[in-house]
């Protein structure tokens, strides 16, 4: 799928507000609402936006306590690995889980309204998954950046575009015709 200029706006507005309304969008890339609706429906097929959400303040609704906590397992065997992640994967608190390199195997951000709530989670749930050996916590004292928005390529000219691998062209709707004027902003 070759993204032009247009496509990586509209990625990029999108980022920054999802309820930007389809003519407003329009208006911001240089199209009618018809075809930046279609856009925006071949980039959502094809997985380039994967959903909508709403992104809450942690402070506000009483999560004061981040922390990130490493974990080592026992065993590095494919079972543990998928048992711990399975386990994870239902535990509300854990915002993210990623299997590392390094010391430990994996890295979660937990956050939680108190320390209390922090202690239940080590003690009666993480320190208990089959195959945890090790488990080091590092609290986050204030968050200095914090951003949902991937960066983008910045400059992609409506000629060349970016090659995304793996996708097809004609997967996207046509873009407007030669001679036609597109207004990018």
């Amino acid at each position: 799928m070759l993204l032009d200029s247009i496509d990586w706006k509209i990625l990029s507005l999108l980022q920054g507000d999802a309820r930007m309304s389809n003519v407003q969008l329009a208006h911001a890339v240089g199209l009618s609402p018809s075809p930046c609706l279609a856009r925006v429906r071949a980039l959502e097929q094809a997985g380039y936006i994967s959903r909508y959400v709403s992104l809450l303040d942690a402070l506000k609704v009483g999560l004061k306590v981040s922390v990130f906590i490493q974990v080592a397992l026992e065993r590095q065997v494919e079972k543990a690995l998928e048992i711990f992640e399975n386990a994870i994967r239902e535990r509300p608190e854990v915002m993210e889980c990623y299997l590392m390199t390094g010391e430990a195997d994996y890295l979660l951000r937990v956050v939680v309204p108190d320390i209390q709530a922090l202690e239940e989670f080590v003690l009666n749930f993480l320190s208990r998954v089959p195959g945890v050996g090790n488990i080091k916590s590092s609290f986050a004292l204030k968050q200095v950046k914090y951003q949902t928005a991937l960066p983008l390529p910045a400059d992609v000219s409506a000629k060349g575009g970016a090659r995304i691998p793996g996708q097809n062209r004609q997967d996207m709707p046509r873009k407007a015709a030669k001679g036609k004027r597109r207004r990018d902003v």
